[in-house]
């Protein structure tokens, strides 16, 4: 039986490519979108056309028990979960205060802390049994800094950071591995990147950024630090890492 990796916001960016790069390692892929079924689809195919294996799921995973349902599915149904990635942004634009409603700054915090919340309460308790275990949890640069137009997704992933502190001052003696993992810089991906911009623009920046010019952060190689994390031996375990462009300034510097 394959150890099972399960990818919650499994994009064309890095949830994607993250779950094609374990699928490669030998892992059967659980991954999961919100939204766009088709693409789903096409993820799940493209794993399988490449001699891997995966199951696809469309859910919602602020909705009542949803995460709680997929946990149990999955290890009653499919196998073990030995690592997770929790990959799901929680940006909800960047407004100022009186422009940010009370709906987007709700859902901002449920997607950025209380999905992470429920996932730990239904994983980690079955990871404790096995004394071991990885969860791999995507963040930004809004988790180390605020911003005048970033009240919701500093806020929400600032707290991300904390649950993620706090989860490992009580598992990681229990042989769970977590590690939060900034993305300090915009990511070459057509469904994040892409559809804040525009296509127009963002072609643009690629070609004047990315592409050849190494200044975009590249999702395939973003996949192989996540499989690095995983691999690591607990001596060395990392806990928190930030990841950019070799052209960009570090959050701490602007």
């Amino acid at each position: 039986m394959k150890p099972v990796c399960l990818v919650l916001g499994a994009g064309a960016g890095i949830g994607g490519n993250v779950a094609k790069k374990f699928s490669k390692e030998g892992f059967h892929l659980c991954i999961c979108r919100r939204t766009d079924e088709k693409g789903l689809n096409n993820l799940v195919k493209n794993i399988e056309d490449n001699g891997g294996s995966a199951t696809g799921f469309l859910i919602d995973i602020i909705k009542d028990n949803v995460i709680e349902d997929l946990i149990e599915n999955i290890e009653t149904n499919i196998g073990p979960i030995d690592v997770v990635v929790y990959n799901l942004g929680a940006q909800a634009g960047m407004k100022l205060l009186n422009e940010t409603t009370l709906k987007e700054f709700e859902w901002g915090w449920k997607v950025a802390n209380l999905g992470l919340f429920r996932l730990a309460k239904s994983i980690c308790p079955i990871m404790e049994k096995r004394k071991k275990g990885t969860i791999l949890v995507t963040s930004a640069t809004a988790a180390m800094r605020g911003n005048k137009n970033q009240h919701s997704h500093a806020s929400a992933m600032g707290g991300r950071r904390m649950l993620c502190q706090s989860l490992n001052a009580e598992f990681s003696e229990k042989g769970i591995h977590i590690a939060h993992i900034v993305i300090d810089g915009m990511v070459d991906a057509p469904d994040t990147l892409g559809k804040v911009l525009g296509p127009e623009l963002y072609q643009k920046l690629r070609e004047t950024k990315g592409m050849e010019n190494d200044g975009l952060v590249l999702p395939e190689n973003v996949a192989d630090t996540y499989f690095h994390l995983y691999k690591q031996h607990r001596s060395t375990w990392t806990h928190e890492i930030d990841i950019r462009a070799f052209s960009d300034m570090a959050w701490w510097n602007h």
